[in-house]
């Protein structure tokens, strides 16, 4: 005998099978009761949630010749023909390979004619967004006023895409995702018919992991079944899915709180090593620290057993609300800037250490040997290797052999957070031929304030990694407010990013006020930690 998904093994028959979705089958089943059953409905909804399966039901129900309480018999032939899928009269069609016109003429030439065996005709239409706009036109008619004989059923994870005109001649049903208790509650259910062992703690984490939808859930569950493991615990899963063990959060987050540089990159090194996801790596980092949050606020917390629950009450006291809620935030931005740069690793390395940084700057002098640490940061990135200021001299480190040789690189503005303008700062780097564009684009997606604020800007390169906007008019101070925003110099930077096809940052240089220069040197100082020497040229 073939063998059979669990998914499809265990696909509901009836309404009262579906889970999470009782405010949909209990108005089908009421219709079905009343005999006022549309012509037409549209299911939408998350992938997983039952459209497919209330489909199926309903075409079963309406034509069942012995309905129980709005319930299809499963007994009866006409239930039994459908179920096999040999009853010609309930036609499923896949419209993601199905989308032309030819394939919706055939349906209408098709509900001319009587059903052959069953009361109605039905046409479930799956991905019914998929249809051409051809399709859509060639539907319109036939949905609108289909023969009392033919019903339709469409379904769609994209309702969006779909035309007013189809919209507004179907009953629309929209699915909810599937709370995690009812995922549970119907995982546990199949285990016990399976006679698959599995425990409390891995029931948990597939229900999270399946983020409402049952059909994940269960493909989850058959992965770890196929391992063939006496008993499925929740490490296994968590191994199958590519998602890091506690233990390893957990020592992740407690570096990052202590602002241990070292060993954060080191707990970091060691899941990359294993072959984890790194965005999994990062949203992982992020609930855990959301539930350190949750836990510092209320005490109490789930899914984690009393050693887990410890670790995190100690961490939770070594730092504030506010400091967590910085962790949160700025992991968020990594996990996005990690969607524009191939080189993941080294931007994500990056982040973590900037989160070690501004935590606590005091604690960085006391880092064992900060300089070393950034000189392989350099080394590793191979793009902060020379620092040039241009209208101080050259930036020569004393730490370096020959402390006198001039090293030639423009050097970006040390400046972290909003505030990032340099004043009287000489650009002489390479023009950005696109900024232009990047401007316009800020008009036409609607930022207005944005785009007033940089229309007279030019810009161009710092260095390799920087980009400097410059104001030949100087920066008024509303225009300062506008672009200080963390949203601004995040759209910003996206942008520029873009252009550049690799990660880079915008500085702002205000060309109009020579006498409030900054201390451009002795900021960069201040923040490496280490003497520099000008050399005028």
């Amino acid at each position: 005998m073939s063998y059979t998904a669990l998914y499809r093994k265990f696909r509901p028959t009836k309404f009262s099978e579906i889970v999470g979705q009782e405010h949909i089958t209990r108005t089908l089943k009421n219709q079905i009761i009343a005999n006022r059953v549309g012509h037409a409905y549209l299911l939408t909804g998350g992938r997983g949630t039952g459209k497919t399966s209330a489909a199926k039901i309903l075409a079963r129900a309406i034509n069942c010749l012995n309905p129980q309480d709005g319930e299809p018999c499963n007994e009866c032939e006409i239930c039994k023909a459908a179920i096999q899928g040999s009853l010609t009269d309930i036609v499923e069609m896949d419209a993601a390979s199905n989308n032309s016109v030819e394939d919706i003429r055939s349906i209408r030439e098709e509900v001319n004619f009587l059903p052959t065996v069953a009361k109605y005709r039905v046409y479930i239409i799956d991905e019914v967004h998929m249809l051409s706009v051809g399709a859509f036109n060639a539907l319109l008619k036939t949905l609108e006023e289909p023969p009392e004989h033919v019903k339709f059923i469409l379904a769609t994870t994209e309702p969006q895409k779909l035309p007013a005109t189809i919209l507004s001649r179907c009953q629309r049903f929209d699915y909810k995702k599937i709370s995690p208790e009812d995922i549970k509650s119907r995982l546990d259910y199949i285990c016990k018919e399976s006679n698959i062992k599995i425990t409390e703690e891995a029931l948990n984490t597939i229900s999270i992991l399946a983020e409402g939808a049952m059909r994940d859930g269960l493909s989850i569950l058959e992965r770890c079944v196929q391992e063939g493991e006496d008993e499925i615990d929740d490490d296994k899963v968590k191994e199958l899915v590519g998602i890091p063990k506690v233990e390893y959060i957990n020592k992740i987050v407690n570096s990052v709180i202590e602002c241990n540089v070292d060993e954060t990159l080191e707990n970091i090194d060691r899941v990359i090593a294993d072959g984890k996801d790194m965005n999994n790596l990062i949203w992982e980092i992020i609930k855990y620290v959301k539930d350190i949050l949750v836990f510092k606020s209320s005490g109490k917390l789930t899914l984690y057993n009393e050693n887990e629950l410890e670790k995190i009450k100690q961490i939770s006291e070594k730092t504030s609300k506010e400091r967590l809620l910085s962790i949160i935030y700025s992991l968020s931005e990594l996990a996005n800037d990690l969607k524009l740069t191939t080189q993941k690793t080294i931007m994500l390395e990056v982040g973590i250490m900037k989160l070690c940084m501004i935590g606590n700057q005091s604690s960085i002098s006391n880092n064992k040997n900060l300089e070393e640490k950034i000189t392989q940061l350099e080394n590793k990135i191979n793009k902060f290797s020379d620092l040039v200021i241009h209208n101080s001299g050259t930036i020569v480190d004393n730490s370096s052999e020959k402390p006198n040789v001039p090293r030639k690189s423009p050097v970006k503005s040390v400046q972290n957070g909003p505030t990032n303008i340099v004043k009287n700062f000489a650009p002489t780097g390479k023009k950005v031929e696109g900024w232009p564009k990047i401007v316009s684009s800020l008009k036409e997606s609607g930022k207005i304030l944005m785009y007033t604020n940089l229309v007279k800007t030019t810009a161009t390169e710092i260095n390799d990694m920087t980009v400097g906007i410059v104001f030949p008019d100087g920066i008024t101070s509303f225009g300062k407010d506008i672009l200080d925003k963390p949203e601004s110099i995040n759209e910003l930077t996206k942008l520029v990013s873009l252009e550049y096809g690799k990660p880079m940052q915008v500085r702002y240089i205000d060309a109009k006020h020579p006498e409030e220069t900054k201390d451009v040197v002795g900021e960069i100082t201040k923040e490496i930690g280490m003497p520099i020497n000008i050399i005028d040229e």
